[in-house]
């Protein structure tokens, strides 16, 4: 599962876009037990959703025209520049070129072959988030698109990410980790096929985030009460733990995951 210690191709930061940050915030707190700090009247409406003080997500409006609302997840490089050129030469785009966030660190926002969009963060003072793994944080990460293989081939071209096999009922689950340490300790995440009926009808390219949930079927409980729908029911995973997909009132999709304490 994701710590703190980010190193080359971790998931080191993950902000929403949506229309509505007020509403937003609102969902978010009452779902996760978030608290929403703004980072200031410089920061555009840009804030951080915080747990006891330290980040675990942040969130912004929408910009661009036709943008919809969506988590998108950042992963770390040393080198952004080298990192956007290696984006493009292996078949993916770059939506915003590399720009610094006002000494926090270098921002950049690309989509890969498929389709599924996501961000790189170089740090500067920030290094990224400050709580993961922990309930209502982030622990890991999904890659949803139609060919798993050539999707992690294209990553790997980015960040020297390892792969490996898990056979689940239906499908081939692919584990992902960065490129140094062993394997299973350093995963963060995982690949897996489109599947419009995991995912309530609305699948699409995508990275998911998955927050830890201490008790999966009151959160989705929570969050349904305060607007949100669920796209797949709480359901136990052997080995892996209960997971549910979720969309919040403006359609951005996230997961929860209550981890098999055996793992």
């Amino acid at each position: 599962m994701l710590g703190t210690d980010f190193v080359l191709g971790s998931p080191n930061w993950l902000d929403l876009g949506s229309p509505d940050t007020d509403a937003a915030a609102a969902f978010y707190s009452a779902v996760l037990g978030w608290r929403f700090e703004s980072a200031g009247p410089e920061a555009g409406g840009y804030g951080f959703f915080q747990i006891e003080g330290e980040t675990v997500a942040a969130l912004g409006p929408l910009s661009g025209e036709g943008a919809r609302s969506a988590w998108m997840v950042h992963f770390k490089t040393e080198d952004i520049q080298g990192t956007v050129s290696a984006v493009t030469a292996g078949g993916g785009s770059v939506r915003t070129q590399p720009m610094d966030v006002m000494g926090e660190g270098w921002l950049a926002q690309a989509t890969d072959p498929q389709g599924a969009e996501f961000a790189l963060w170089q740090p500067g003072r920030t290094a990224g988030l400050g709580l993961t793994s922990a309930p209502g944080a982030l622990l890991w990460v999904e890659l949803h698109v139609p060919d798993p293989v050539a999707g992690i081939g294209f990553y790997q071209g980015l960040f020297g990410w390892r792969s490996q096999d898990m056979q689940t009922p239906g499908m081939t689950y692919r584990v992902l980790s960065v490129k140094d340490g062993e394997q299973q300790a350093a995963s963060f995440g995982g690949a897996a096929p489109m599947s419009d009926a995991a995912s309530g009808g609305v699948e699409q390219p995508r990275w998911v985030p998955y927050f830890h949930a201490a008790d999966v079927d009151a959160t989705v409980t929570a969050a349904t009460a305060n607007g949100g729908s669920v796209l797949m029911p709480a359901a136990d995973v052997p080995d892996v733990g209960r997971i549910s997909w979720l969309a919040d009132p403006f359609g951005a999709v996230f997961a929860l995951l209550k981890p098999d304490p055996r793992m």
